[in-house]
Order: structure tokens, then C-alpha cells, then sequence
């Protein structure tokens, strides 16, 4: 039996601004984190611009994060591994995005 340590992790919305003139979180709109990336919603470039932008923010590599649903829309849930809820606010505090 494989026995692996269970990795906590934290669902949120983020609400994504396509092509803004700057990258930059627009706090909370709703119970979504708003935010702003200047890529284009073309081929996956703002879905990248935005998991880069969190993984800074959030100080985890890009690999702990994913989009759950809304891949093609602007609004979005995201997983983010190895953070509480209360850790990923906290995170998200320190870097100014809320």
C-alpha cells in the first residue's frame, strides 16, 4: 500500500481582465479576487499570465495551481495545493491583492 501525505488544498474564483493596460490584482469583486493581465484571452496566454501572476504572489511554483472550470471564460476556479484557505488570504494580503 502506497501511503502518501495528504496535501491540503484551497478552491477560489478569480475574476480574470484580459489585455489591462498592467498586471495587477484588483481585490474582491463579489467573492472573486479580481485580476488584471495584459495578455490577450487568445490560446491560453492570459490563463499562463494569470497562474504566473498568483504563483508570485502566492510564493508556490506554478505547478501547484490549476484551473478547475471557466478555462475559456473570465471567470474562473482555481486549486491552489499545499495552502489552508486561511493561509491563501493571508498570502494573498502580504502581496497587496486584497
Amino acid at each position: 500500500m502506497n501511503s502518501r501525505p495528504h496535501r491540503v488544498s484551497t478552491r477560489f474564483d478569480v475574476r480574470v481582465i484580459p489585455r489591462a493596460p498592467q498586471e495587477e490584482f484588483g481585490g474582491i469583486r463579489g467573492s472573486a479576487l479580481v485580476v488584471r493581465v495584459s495578455a490577450p484571452p487568445v490560446e491560453g496566454a492570459a490563463n499562463e499570465a494569470l497562474l504566473r501572476m498568483l504563483s508570485d504572489a502566492l510564493g508556490v511554483p506554478t505547478s501547484d495551481l490549476a484551473i478547475i472550470s471557466g478555462h475559456h471564460s473570465r471567470d474562473k476556479t482555481l486549486r491552489v495545493v499545499g495552502l489552508s484557505a486561511s493561509q491563501l488570504k493571508q498570502r494573498l494580503r502580504e502581496a497587496g491583492a486584497l
